[in-house]
């Protein structure tokens, strides 16, 4: 058993970590911000007791020392997994909104495990693809990335549009890890889990149709008639499920093999017609918003699209992917119980 430390429980992927670290048999202490969100994640992980699931309120993460108490915990903390982090394109305020959050909530949070958790050996950090492509390349199909690529995105051309605000604060935020890791020498490991755009189930009593994560707001709309008459294209591509994004981070928590890497969770591309055709497949209730056969949209880059390597993933943590129709018909599923 592993004493850990989650960021963010009720979020998409953390409430996922949660739930493995809890079956696995860790004893979790997850941060919220709010007592309301530690209530709802009581009510869903209600089999286990205080001594396996316990709570710290940190209502915002970009504040200075943040974690300072969060990190404090008898018995001490082992690991610590860090999901919080904004993922939305709403904001007037882009340095505030989207970059503070994710870079001091970041340096944030290893200067308190460094200073009052020494105890810790491990932490993993959600960033993300964001933080490998890098978007002036365009689709470039001849190019490959990997780990050893990262968005060389600037401050200035962050605070140019939202969009650009979420992919830059997820470089300059895992930037920063590393960095830290590198001037400061604490006595944990660093591991940065880089997922593709997510999919999966929600979990029911966390998550609602009105809060879903971005990728899956895609899902929804198609079974709400979003796709009748053209199907949505989308700059994505390339995906994986939230499941397959959970078991990544107990794994890096978990194996020395991991320590000081990062890790590319993608299963593979996709577009909108596929999921369009694998909901028409599983759900017959959706005919009738469903576009038909003819309908344009949703198709690949007619150039064609650049190539991601997962092997590491593979390789190291031992993620067996879940295939996209999976993926979808149980991302549908769970929206029927939100």
């Amino acid at each position: 058993m592993t004493r850990v430390l989650l960021t963010g429980g009720s979020g998409f992927v953390a409430a996922h970590v949660l739930g493995l670290l809890l079956k696995g048999g860790h004893s979790v202490v997850t941060t919220v911000r709010s007592q309301s969100k530690a209530d709802s994640i009581k009510r869903v992980f209600s089999s286990y007791g205080k001594d396996q699931l316990d709570f710290a309120i940190v209502e915002d993460i970009a504040k200075p020392d943040a974690f300072k108490d969060a990190v404090v915990s008898t018995p001490p903390f082992e690991a610590v997994i860090h999901t919080a982090s904004p993922f939305h394109f709403n904001t007037q305020d882009i340095q505030k909104d989207l970059i503070d959050p994710a870079v001091m909530g970041t340096t944030e949070i290893l200067r308190a495990i460094k200073n009052g958790a020494p105890s810790v050996k491990k932490v993993v950090i959600t960033s993300s693809f964001a933080a490998v492509r890098d978007i002036s390349k365009g689709d470039c199909p001849e190019y490959t990335y990997s780990e050893a690529d990262f968005n060389p995105m600037t401050l200035e051309e962050a605070l140019s549009h939202p969009a650009k605000g979420y992919t830059g604060s997820k470089a300059f935020a895992e930037k920063a890890a590393w960095n830290f890791v590198e001037k400061e020498k604490p006595n944990f490991s660093l591991v940065t889990i880089e997922p593709s755009l997510i999919f999966g189930p929600i979990v029911p009593g966390l998550h609602s149709l009105a809060s879903l994560n971005t990728s899956n707001q895609l899902t929804q709309g198609i079974t709400m008639g979003i796709a009748k008459e053209r199907i949505p294209d989308f700059g994505g591509y390339f995906w994986v499920d939230v499941r397959n994004v959970a078991q990544a981070h107990i794994a890096a928590m978990e194996l020395s093999a991991a320590d000081g890497k990062r890790f590319i969770l993608n299963a593979g591309l996709f577009n909108n017609k596929q999921i369009v055709e694998v909901i028409r497949k599983h759900f017959p209730e959706y005919h009738s918003v469903l576009p038909s056969e003819s309908v344009e949209g949703g198709n690949y880059p007619a150039g064609g699209i650049f190539s991601i390597d997962n092997s590491r993933s593979v390789e190291v943590l031992g993620i067996k992917y879940k295939d996209l129709e999976e993926a979808v018909v149980d991302t549908v599923k769970s929206f029927k119980l939100a």
